[in-house]
């Protein structure tokens, strides 16, 4: 028989065992977004360790051989596997269960732990609403529901490896060193990471490309402490404002950053290059009123894909100092602060771009302030080349199941991990998302889509069929 028929034959079973447990399933995942898993609040510790446990449970009950809950100075690692035979390719599925803080709540149309399902444009068959539910527990549990169904039809055609970190959204700072710990444990062919997101639902796409980031805390200091604005107004630098102009230097007319040296390392693409990757529909009416905005700002001479996936960018995150409550106080601060993430593209590197900063910065502050700066967390731009094993095998399954040919496309956000796995583990990294960038994620009102979730479950088994298949018979 052939290949491709075999596959589809046996992945059509699996299709069917998902179809007959559709209800279960989402059961299942809205049980698992209750839990208010927020990895950067030390208050919610109690419900990040209610989250590994439940997880664990559910890929044991999936049909793992084991699965593993490992201590770190932060949150949980979880660590599962179903070999099936030596022999098979491996592949290594990546997810974190934590999210971002639902702030600001008010915000929220239906409770941000309460999984609500309502129809939208971009899902009319409906999408779930809650904290998490696209970035990434609903893409997480995806591959465990994939497994489930794969395991259940006997058609598990790799090894299976699953790693899920409880502090992604603050940076993974201990995950480099567990890695570098277990990394017999987590040896793999490939690594498969569903924490991105498609073009549309009739228009998949496949990520290619991830910007780094380098992220820093200014702190600007004036007086030893908060003056009154009247008696001192006008004789003292206010930091406030001292910060604001300095921000505000640190890109030109043109929207380039004017950090010295800080374009020496970006590597262009070519006229071709670019030509394709702008061959994407894109309307930019649609964009703005997407976005609610008049008009668009951004470096001059790039389109606006190309200003948000293969140029560098740097922004203001939060900007704040002095009195902050409700009605008028008079102050003059002694403190100003800000927090600046810079996306960087191959070839920066993100020590060497927050030095630059850091220099550049304290260079330009007047002799009424002081300057510290302290770095938060970053990563390095990944690449996974479309000619792989890895990426066609993605490729393929996608096109099996939406009926299209995926569209290869960088994007503009940063998954620091990807560089890092690939730098301790050796694989490549295919990145198979399955939720769209109007999902709200880190918003309030968050949400994915039904269709897309199942679609994810349904696709998974054929990524892993054709990896297989193509990595045997190029070996």
């Amino acid at each position: 028989m052939h290949l491709t028929t075999t596959i589809r034959n046996d992945m059509e079973q699996v299709k069917s065992f998902i179809e007959e447990n559709r209800e279960r399933f989402l059961n299942e995942l809205f049980d698992l977004l209750r839990i208010p898993s927020i990895s950067t609040d030390p208050e919610y510790i109690k419900h990040i360790n209610e989250m590994a446990a439940f997880l664990k449970n559910t890929l044991e009950e999936a049909g793992v051989d084991r699965a593993e809950l490992f201590s770190t100075p932060g949150h949980p690692v979880i660590l599962a596997e179903k070999i099936v035979h030596a022999d098979l390719p491996t592949v290594l599925i990546y997810g974190h269960y934590d999210v971002q803080p639902p702030d600001p709540v008010e915000l929220w149309e239906t409770p941000p732990f309460e999984p609500t399902v309502r129809k939208t444009k971009n899902h009319p068959q409906g999408a779930i609403f809650a904290r998490g539910a696209c970035d990434d527990k609903g893409q997480l549990f995806m591959h465990i529901k994939a497994l489930e169904g794969m395991v259940a039809m006997g058609h598990l055609p790799c090894n299976i490896k699953f790693i899920f970190e409880g502090e992604e959204e603050i940076g993974s700072p201990n995950l480099g060193t567990f890695c570098h710990k277990y990394k017999d444990k987590l040896k793999c062919d490939v690594i498969l990471i569903s924490d991105t997101s498609m073009l549309a639902n009739d228009m998949p796409s496949i990520t290619t490309g991830l910007r780094g980031l380098s992220y820093v805390e200014v702190e600007v200091t004036g007086p030893n402490r908060d003056l009154h604005s009247g008696v001192f107004g006008g004789a003292v630098g206010n930091p406030l404002q001292v910060l604001s102009k300095m921000v505000a230097s640190l890109k030109d007319k043109h929207n380039r950053i004017t950090i010295p040296g800080f374009y020496d390392r970006v590597v262009g693409i070519s006229s071709e290059e670019r030509k394709e990757m702008n061959k994407v529909p894109y309307s930019a009416e649609v964009y703005m009123s997407d976005l609610g905005v008049r008009a668009l700002n951004g470096e001059k001479g790039y389109t606006t894909l190309e200003r948000t996936t293969i140029r560098p960018s740097l922004d203001v995150n939060g900007i704040w100092g002095g009195y902050l409550g409700k009605g008028a106080k008079t102050v003059l601060p002694s403190k100003a602060f800000a927090k600046i993430s810079i996306r960087l593209v191959p070839d920066q590197d993100p020590e060497e771009i927050a030095e630059l900063f850091i220099s550049h910065f304290k260079s330009i502050a007047p002799p009424t302030v002081k300057i510290e700066i302290k770095r938060h967390h970053g990563g390095l731009p990944a690449i996974t080349p479309v000619d792989s094993v890895e990426y066609l095998a993605a490729s393929r399954a996608i096109e099996f199941t939406f009926g299209k040919k995926p569209i290869p496309l960088r994007s503009g956000g940063s998954i620091p991990i990807v560089s890092l796995f690939e730098k301790v583990l050796k694989a490549k990294t295919v990145l198979m998302g399955f939720g769209l960038d109007s999902d709200d994620i880190h918003s309030p009102n968050e949400h994915f889509g039904i269709f897309n979730f199942f679609k994810g479950i349904e696709t998974i088994p054929y990524f892993h069929a054709f990896y297989s298949k193509m990595k045997f018979s190029k070996s």
